[in-house]
């Protein structure tokens, strides 16, 4: 298993990009068993290989060199279709929140102060790829459903549950940055967690050091004993043992929350599995939320209220596709800052899910018209028309139906039916 990741990693190139040869012979030796290495002692040589074949899937760049510095190199990369999507992270010497400010700004994707951990960058980079390839794969998804909405504008309705799949792969790319910015937030203070618990752990062992130190005096003089107390003093070790334990845990918090995130996008995208299993849909709303986290926090209130519903039998990645639509919908209806309210409940052989928001409201004409394919309410760009229409096939299939009520200025209520075992499967005792 760790041979095939080595491998497949080895298939991405690094691009090297630095004035000085020590740098380059460091980062080199250390980069070349995981991945093909590629290097550039200047910014127009660097322009050359970012622009050749292979083209490089990620470069490393320093910002002092001669003739051409490396914010020049990013503008001229960020300028040419060809190279703009290649991340770009600074390596260098400048360590002010301005120049890495700065850096940020003409589109690096990270900012690492010279000298840096090797364990580190090798982290960094390898993250930065992850995302790459989670982007361009996106990119050739979305591209395909334009594709396929245009061939198919004409067709038939019943065709359209067979972009169920191009239209989750859709939704997913809209919410691709609000997911990058989702993990980037317990990354970031992980990482700055790290570089404090370094700066305690060389504290620590100074006064290690010299505590050993003292053990070799025989008898042990007073002036030693008071050198030690004055030192631990000074390193603040009381303060150290109460703070390491808490960085450690925020830490393990914030990559708590990575794996949670990561795990509902597996969940959530598991086109797959189309097998009826027993479903928890509670779980399924809570993965939902989390993925659409950033699309909601900012001015969204979201308050839930479930009831006591059973497990059904269901399409559980169909159903999540259900809710992330209406999710989205009711955040799309809430111009400003307003709440939306998730409740469930059973009645008889049939649990529903109602989705309401304090959103504008659908027009009164438009209420007929909501689940036709193609037909949005919403700017180009911002919606295929599909979401509803796939959403109510999906609920069909599984013999359930929507209910729609809604008054202008005073939003919007989805009421989602569902038995908890479609008739196909046979009755419930």
């Amino acid at each position: 298993m760790e041979s095939d990741k080595l491998s497949t990693e080895r298939q991405a190139t690094i691009l090297l990009v630095d004035d000085e040869s020590i740098n380059l012979s460091v980062f080199g030796q250390f980069l070349a068993p995981y991945y093909q290495v590629l290097v550039a002692t200047s910014g127009q040589r660097a322009l050359q290989l970012a622009g050749g074949t292979p083209k490089p899937d990620l470069i490393l760049l320093d910002v002092m060199m001669p003739d051409m510095d490396g914010y020049q190199v990013i503008g001229q990369l960020k300028a040419d279709p060809k190279t703009g999507d290649i991340p770009v992270i600074f390596v260098t010497a400048l360590t002010s929140d301005l120049e890495e400010e700065r850096g940020l700004s003409l589109g690096a994707v990270d900012y690492l102060y010279k000298p840096c951990h090797l364990s580190i960058l090798l982290a960094r980079i390898k993250t930065q790829l992850e995302l790459k390839n989670a982007r361009d794969w996106l990119k050739d998804q979305n591209a395909y459903l334009e594709t396929e909405v245009q061939r198919r504008h004409q067709e038939n309705e019943s065709v359209h549950l067979q972009l169920l799949q191009s239209e989750k792969l859709a939704a997913i790319g809209q919410l691709a940055a609000g997911i990058a910015h989702e993990i980037n937030n317990p990354i970031g203070f992980v990482n700055s967690n790290l570089n404090t618990l370094d700066s305690y752990l060389r504290d620590v062992f100074c006064v290690l050091d010299a505590s050993n130190a003292a053990l070799d005096e025989k008898p042990l003089s007073e002036e030693t004993r008071q050198n030690l107390r004055e030192l631990k003093q000074t390193k603040q070790l009381d303060y150290l043992r109460n703070d390491i334990p808490e960085l450690i845990a925020e830490s393990m918090e914030g990559l708590t929350r990575v794996r949670d995130i990561i795990q509902d996008l597996k969940d959530f995208a598991h086109a797959d599995k189309n097998e009826w299993e027993l479903g928890d849909l509670h779980k399924g709303l809570d993965s939902t939320l989390n993925i659409i986290a950033n699309e909601l926090k900012y001015h969204c209130t979201v308050h839930k209220q479930y009831g006591e519903i059973p497990q059904i039998y269901c399409l559980s990645s169909q159903l999540n596709q259900v809710f992330m639509n209406l999710l989205i919908n009711a955040a799309q209806a809430i111009e400003t800052k307003g709440d939306i309210q998730i409740s469930t409940g059973r009645a008889d052989q049939n649990v529903w899910v109602e989705i309401s928001d304090s959103g504008k409201g659908i027009a009164p004409e438009n209420l007929p018209r909501l689940f036709e394919p193609f037909f949005t309410t919403k700017p180009v760009g911002k919606g295929t028309g599909l979401g509803l229409s796939v959403s109510q096939n999906i609920v069909r299939k599984h013999g359930g139906r929507i209910e729609v009520t809604s008054q202008l200025g005073q939003g919007s209520r989805f009421r989602v039916w569902l038995p908890i075992r479609p008739p196909e499967l046979g009755a419930t005792e």
